[in-house]
């Protein structure tokens, strides 16, 4: 799955990726958006070392800008799996930063956020503070944030959307 998809996830091409369970599907589509965010930052701070931008002068906008909101959502349609998802992606976050700061290269805090009904009153208000990168959520809880002006804010940055088991939501009213 990673070979035959990663092409075609890089161009920024809309992907279906069928293969067995356990074949890396979802590993394909999150390589490459978190291969993408880690570039971007090293962009925009090599552009503020060199002095093309100033810290201050980085809009959101700026192909250099710092990351600002969610990039990345995934979508599962069960619960345990976006949970799963969530904690399966921190570890390798924070090993590429650890491998980054060995390299010298810039190594980006990059978080991610789990949104869905379990999802405490806090922890929306926070996450509407302060976005993660990332986001797992369910298709009911996707449905509320694009629903809600304040948390369809957040959402204007999301450059990738990987729904997972497609199959499971496409029949019906949750896809």
């Amino acid at each position: 799955p990673q070979q035959s998809g990663w092409p075609a996830i890089a161009r920024g091409e809309d992907t279906l990726i069928a293969a067995p369970t356990g074949s890396g599907k979802t590993l394909s589509a999150f390589l490459v958006s978190i291969d993408r965010i880690f570039r971007a930052e090293t962009a925009r701070v090599e552009a503020v070392q060199s002095g093309l931008f100033e810290e201050s002068t980085c809009l959101p906008e700026a192909p250099v800008a710092k990351s600002v909101g969610v990039q990345v959502v995934y979508v599962s349609p069960l619960k345990a799996l976006a949970a799963d998802v969530k904690q399966n992606l921190e570890v390798p976050l924070q090993e590429i930063r650890e491998v980054a700061r060995q390299l010298g290269m810039p190594a980006p805090e990059r978080r991610v956020g789990l949104r869905n009904d379990d999802t405490p009153s806090n922890g929306r208000a926070t996450m509407l503070r302060n976005p993660p990168h990332l986001l797992v959520t369910t298709p009911e809880s996707l449905y509320l944030l694009v629903t809600e002006e304040r948390s369809r804010r957040m959402l204007r940055s999301v450059t990738t959307v990987i729904v997972d088991e497609i199959n499971a939501v496409a029949r019906d009213k949750r896809g």
